[in-house]
């Protein structure tokens, strides 16, 4: 007992591995794929990021991106890179922020996954709901406006 007293605790080391959340990556490329209607090769030539890469984080493969890597894809995903690098795990219970380059639906999107009481299935239609509402009223005020 007194040898694991002085034993380093390596779970808590942080490693690039534990930094990422390449399946929160993953999805949020999908869907915006999805939404967009885009191939992964669309995506590559965009992003600079190889098409294999790309389809190894959608599929949750193993794979750790590298800083400009990431920071392309936010760039793109057109979200903060906190939202993909935060370990969830030590960030329960804490609240969460709106970065002033973050849109509001993925702002939304990003609280209704972080809601452990709905399932990814629950977050991701509320957020699709979230978002197509957000865009139509947008729409509707910007045609408002112009008249």
């Amino acid at each position: 007992m007194l040898l694991n007293r002085l034993t380093p605790d390596t779970s808590r080391l942080m490693t690039r591995d534990n930094l990422i959340n390449v399946k929160e990556l993953g999805i949020r490329i999908k869907q915006k794929r999805d939404r967009e209607k885009m191939s992964l090769r669309a995506v590559a030539k965009i992003t600079d990021v190889s098409p294999s890469t790309l389809s190894r984080i959608e599929s949750d493969k193993p794979v750790t991106p590298d800083a400009p890597t990431l920071a392309r894809l936010a760039k793109w995903l057109q979200i903060p890179m906190e939202r993909i690098m935060v370990n969830a795990a030590e960030t329960l219970g804490t609240p969460m922020m709106l970065y002033p380059t973050e849109s509001t639906p993925s702002f939304v999107e990003a609280c209704l996954r972080a809601d452990e009481k709905l399932s990814p299935e629950t977050a991701r239609a509320l957020s699709d709901l979230f978002r197509a509402a957000y865009e139509g009223v947008i729409h509707a005020d910007h045609v408002a406006r112009e008249s």
